[in-house]
This record gives structure tokens, sequence and C-alpha cells, in this order.
């Protein structure tokens, strides 16, 4: 009709990867697993990938989907049954299936079933009674929780007024304070009781600590099981008291645990409830104040331009300190004008319990300026290939793995590291594992095999079975040397391992992502 304007529709082009930030950020997310898990006997049970999540096209309709469904979906709203984003039936969408009854990634647990607790608490006494037993009950007593003695020391040092940094524990072991100020304050609860009950006080406190640590770095595995979450996290958690770190920590009454936990929970997304009020950086420094070793977390922040957590971390050790200050200035003048600066302190550098890649050169021969050059390199080089391991993790929202190759830098890059100070396996086993773990029937053998590598190397004493070799004078003797610095070689072993898996874990991505075809919708 003359005079009538004729609108022309013009095709809307739409690229496939122009879908917003948060979609393509929680779209990464899925692909690595940072999901809740499928559900149980669900519509999608039989998907061949096993995978806890689904990627499909736009504008398509996922099995068991109704009419209603799909419509509900293009409105933008959440298909019944599904957690996670929709793209409005543009592009591929990843739909997270909803999750077993259990618990959820931030831990909670108010969906545990008691029988199912309950028998998650017996499997964890039954595996863990003979580790416990052998160190608490069969131990000599001469040995027996020798650190719990030095922290209680501290603490009675601190009651009674003596300089805290020239006390002795009782013989044989003779050993000296070695923490900084804060450290003996916080032990002093320790000097109220006797040391019997401090000592089997400190080791359930550890073993709750382990627990602690297993709940939160293997979440994937946790909540892909569902409401069998306590029996995986006592089975795991009681046999991680078979390797040599973690058993040893509970020979010597050690506190790494606690320091584990405290970083893990520090870089965890997201973050648990009760610690959204607590800055990230917080824990962090309350560790460094306590034991200088997480420092390495602060590096890794300042490295990767992450002032904010930086800031805090730092913050917190300071005002921490100066606090110690301002109430034991004769002790933190002692520590920090000349203690911390002494490594013999600590005991014999040179002995195989010390698996410091700086010992390695002490048991060599090496001293004085000869060491710092042999040394030197290896800070350089580790430095840099912790921090690679690091950044690309925490770039893929893997903060297990993140926290994992940090923590393990302290092992690595420590002037002594002793055997319980690796407790860091109980993050780097899972981190290895990755989102293949959640995988049920097409596991990731790769990654299981490196996890069950890693497992096995540190079950062995290695440092100890080479220093009978040598003692018994067998040949060739390079076997017992070699054994002597089985937890070096293991540690390098380990970071090669991590790095291999955060670049699978790239790879993985990149194949599951879609290529970037523009799409003509009329």
């Amino acid at each position: 009709m003359a005079g009538t304007r004729r609108e022309v529709r013009r095709p809307h082009v739409e690229v496939g990867q122009g879908r917003p930030l948060r979609e393509a950020r929680d779209r990464r997310r899925a692909l690595l697993g940072h999901v809740a898990p499928r559900q149980a006997g669900g519509a999608d049970d039989d998907d061949v990938t096993g995978s806890p999540f689904v990627l499909r096209g736009g504008g398509g309709r996922r099995r068991g989907q109704t009419g209603e469904d799909e419509q509900g979906q293009q409105q933008g709203g959440r298909t019944p049954g599904t957690k996670g984003v929709t793209s409005a039936g543009h592009g591929p969408t990843v739909v997270i299936r909803a999750g077993r009854a259990g618990v959820g990634h931030n831990g909670d647990m108010r969906r545990l079933s008691r029988p199912h607790l309950i028998l998650g608490v017996v499997l964890f006494v039954l595996v863990a009674a003979w580790p416990v037993a052998k160190f608490l009950v069969f131990f000599p007593q001469d040995q027996w929780q020798v650190d719990v003695q030095v922290y209680r020391e501290g603490g009675l040092s601190v009651l009674q007024g003596r300089d805290i940094y020239a006390q002795m524990t009782q013989p044989p072991q003779l050993l000296p304070f070695t923490y900084p100020p804060i450290a003996a304050l916080l032990s002093v609860p320790l000097a109220f009781v006797p040391f019997e009950v401090a000592a089997w006080g400190w080791t359930i406190a550890q073993l709750a600590a382990d627990v602690a640590i297993v709940w939160f770095a293997w979440y994937r595995l946790r909540e892909r099981v569902g409401v069998w979450a306590p029996v995986l996290v006592g089975v795991v958690a009681a046999g991680f008291l078979w390797t040599q770190p973690v058993g040893d920590g509970i020979r010597f009454a050690q506190v790494n645990a606690f320091l584990v936990l405290a970083c893990l929970l520090d870089l965890q997304r997201p973050r648990q409830r009760w610690l959204m009020t607590v800055p990230p950086g917080v824990l962090v420094g309350l560790a460094m104040a306590i034991k200088l070793t997480p420092g390495v977390f602060v590096i890794h922040y300042l490295v990767g331009k992450r002032w904010r957590e930086a800031g805090w971390a730092i913050g917190t050790a300071t005002f921490v300190s100066l606090a110690a200050w301002f109430l034991l200035p004769q002790a933190s003048f002692a520590f920090w004008g000349g203690a911390l600066s002494d490594p013999t302190r600590l005991g014999p550098n040179e002995g195989s319990a010390n698996q410091a890649f700086r010992a390695t050169l002490l048991r060599r021969g090496l001293d004085g300026p000869e060491l710092l050059l042999a040394w030197a390199p290896w800070l350089l080089v580790v430095g840099v290939a912790v921090y690679w391991v690091a950044r690309r993790a925490h770039r893929q929202g893997d903060w297990v793995a993140e926290v994992a190759a940090v923590g393990l830098a302290g092992f690595l890059l420590s002037p002594v590291s002793w055997v319980h100070h690796l407790h860091w396996i109980m993050v780097i086993v899972p981190a290895i594992l990755g989102p293949g773990v959640v995988r049920w029937r097409q596991p990731d053998w790769p990654r299981v095999a490196a996890a069950a590598v890693v497992v096995a190397w540190f079950v062995c004493t290695l440092p100890f079975w080479g220093v009978l070799w040598v003692r018994a004078d067998r040949d060739p003797r390079w076997v017992g040397d070699l054994l002597q610095e089985g937890n070096v070689i293991g540690s390098v072993v380990v970071l090669v391992l991590l790095a291999w898996a955060v670049r699978r874990s790239d790879r993985e991505m990149t194949a599951a992502e879609p290529e970037a075809a523009p799409r003509v919708t009329p």
C-alpha cells in the first residue's frame, strides 16, 4: 500500500563466545568441577561422561525437560532440579546438576544422616588406631610428644617470668623454644594441666584439624558421595596418618595441622559463612605470626598483585607481633634480635630428618659461600616454578591446587624442613586428583595414578631407610645417600605433578570449550 512503511526485520547475529562475563566464569568453574554433583538416580545418571555438569547447545532441550521448564529457562529462570546458569536459549549452556542429599560446597553439615556420621567415626577410629597407639601408647617415654613439651615450657616461662628462649625441655631431649613470642602466649593454657593431659588433648585437636582439612580440601569427592561424606572423610583423614609427614605430626605433637587448616580456609572460595566477616589474608597472617613458614603465602599475594590479601596478612601478623612485644618485650627482643637468625636452635641441620635442599647440600659437605652459591639457583628455580603453578591455579579458580603449590613452596624453600613440615600432602593429593575424581564411569586414571604415587612415596620412610643403609655399611653407598634424600626428591616430584595437573586442567577446559563460530538467528 502506498505510503505504508515496510519494516525489514534483520537477522540477529550472535557470536557463540559473546556471553556475559559471569556466565563465562561459571562455565569455567563447572569445567573444573567446582560445582555441585549430579542428582543420584536422576534422569542424567546414564550420562556416559560421568561428569558433574552438562554442556549443551542453546535452544536444545535437555533429557527429561518439559516444555514448561524450557519456557521458564528462556525467560531467564532456572530449570527446576538444577543449579547453575542458563543462557536464555543462546549459545552453549552449562547446566549444573543438583547434588545428592548431603553437604554442599560450603561444608553445611545440617543434612548429614546420623548413621553415616557414626559409621564415619567408627571407621576413622579403626583406621587411625595403630598410628595413634604407636606414638602415644607404645612410644618410648623419653621421646614422647616432645614438641608439646616445648610449647608447654614456653607457657610456663610466661607464667613464671623466665627467659623463654633460654629454657630447655627435660633431658634427654633438651629442646629450646623456637617460635615467636605470640606462640608462647598461646601456649599458656597448656601450663595449667599436667603434661600427659596436654599431650593427649593436643593429639585430639590435631586429629580434629586433620579431619577438617580433608573435609574442605576433598570437597569435590565429598560432594559427589553425598550422605556418605562422613565415611569418606573419616577413612581418608585416618589413612593420611599412615604417611610419614602426617604420622610424624602425631609422633612429635606438632602444630602443622593447624597452620595448614588456617591457610586452607583463608584461600577457600567461596568462603565459609562463619568466615564471611573475616577478610581474606587474616588467617594467613595469624599462621605467619605463630610460625614464619606460612609467610610464603604473603609472597604469593604480593607477586600476584593481590594487595588486599597481602595487606590483611601483613597487617594481622604485625598487629599480633606488636601485641606480643607489648606483653613480652624482653622475649620479643631476644627472638627478633637473635634467636630467629640462629638455625642451629632448630636441631642438627645436616641430619636426615631435615629434608630441605639446604640440608642436602650440608650432607654433601658444602658450607659457607659454596653453600649459598649452590642454594641460590635452587631458590630461584623453585620460586618461579611454584609461582607459575599457583598463579595458573588461581586463574582457574582451583583454590585447592593454589594452596597445595604455595604450601609446598614453604617446604622446598625453607632452610630447615623437617619431615612433618610436609603436612601439605593432605591438600596436595586432592589437588593432583582434580575434577576427574568425581567421574565414576570414566575416571581420570593418569591423575589417580599420580596421586597414588604420591601417597605411596610418603608412606615409605625413605630418609630413615637411607640412614639404616649407611649405618649398616652396605654397598653401594650411593643407594643409602639417595634414600636419605627421599623426601627432597619426593617434594620435587610432587611439584612436577602439580604443574602437570594444573596444565592438564587447562587442556581439559580448552577441549570442552565450544568453537567461537557465529550463529545467525532470525
